[in-house]
């Protein structure tokens, strides 16, 4: 149990750019992110992989714990992004200014990381925050997998949080076993103040689309997970583990389908929140498409 609805009421209050060591996880896949915020490096020969970079405060955080595990920035060949949100991708710019890489993301994420500005459509949109527009993007298919000498990372569009976000799934191998990591997206239905989740006129099929991602994170074959808010996914109870288990501390069969499991009871609990009688309508609704 991930404790999610604990974590969720929490969240905003939490240092989400706490420090943390980073360590490796398994095989070449290392987390660099934030206490708060996931980060993390798939390592090769021919380059690494980054996923997510945190806020703008996490830059130098991220870029350190890179270091410090003996990697240099300037070999990362690709920066892939979960969801298009300013605590998930506003250091992306950063980073990718110093290594050269290609920013990855969906059409609808690649659209925002390019501007800058936040998604109007997104439910969440009055709280959310402008970031540094990112250079040299490039839009992934749904499935589609990025190659990189001996890395394959394949994209799994999970809408809904957001309209463009993608969880992103790779395997690497630890004493001649070959494990399934599962970096997850976001998949809980939040909405600003005074606006609705379900409803939204500019991004009607948000709930359709949070529901189909709850199928396809459970569906996924998962031995590790790392959810975008490591909280959210079990990590630092696993991470506790570690020094008794090793690597096996993190692999936990299960943990897509609780983390989906969890994101569907935050579902209902929300869409219930705006069923109750003399809930407002979302302002939106009185907003023409920009």
């Amino acid at each position: 149990m991930f404790f999610l609805g604990a974590f969720l009421s929490t969240a905003k209050a939490a240092d989400w750019y706490a420090p943390q060591d980073p360590f490796r996880v398994l095989g070449h896949t290392y987390y660099v992110g934030t206490g708060g915020i996931s980060a993390v490096l798939m390592t090769s020969p021919a380059g690494h992989i980054l996923v997510d970079a945190g806020g703008p405060e996490a830059a130098a955080q991220v870029v350190a714990h890179i270091r410090k595990l003996g990697f240099r920035v300037e070999d990362i060949r690709y920066i892939l992004n979960s969801h298009a949100h300013q605590d998930h991708a506003g250091a992306i710019a950063d980073l990718q200014k110093l290594s050269g890489a290609t920013v990855l993301a969906s059409p609808a994420a690649v659209r925002v990381l390019e501007s800058g500005q936040p998604d109007r459509g997104d439910a969440q949109y009055p709280n959310l925050t402008s970031m540094p527009p990112v250079a040299r993007t490039r839009a992934v298919r749904d499935g589609e997998t990025i190659h990189l000498g001996p890395l394959a990372v394949t994209a799994h569009f999970t809408p809904g949080h957001t309209n463009g976000g993608v969880s992103w799934t790779w395997q690497a191998e630890e004493n001649g076993r070959t494990v399934n990591v599962v970096f997850a997206d976001s998949l809980t239905a939040l909405a600003a103040k005074g606006l609705r989740f379900s409803g939204n006129p500019l991004y009607p099929q948000a709930q359709a689309d949070v529901e189909r991602s709850f199928a396809t994170i459970e569906a996924l074959p998962c031995d590790v997970l790392v959810a975008a808010h490591p909280e959210a996914g079990g990590l630092w109870e696993r991470k506790a583990r570690q020094a008794a288990l090793g690597a096996a501390a993190f692999i936990d069969a299960d943990a897509c389908r609780q983390y989906a499991g969890q994101a569907r009871v935050r579902l209902a609990q929300t869409l219930r929140a705006e069923a109750a009688p003399g809930k407002a309508p979302s302002p939106l609704a009185a907003q023409a498409v920009p």
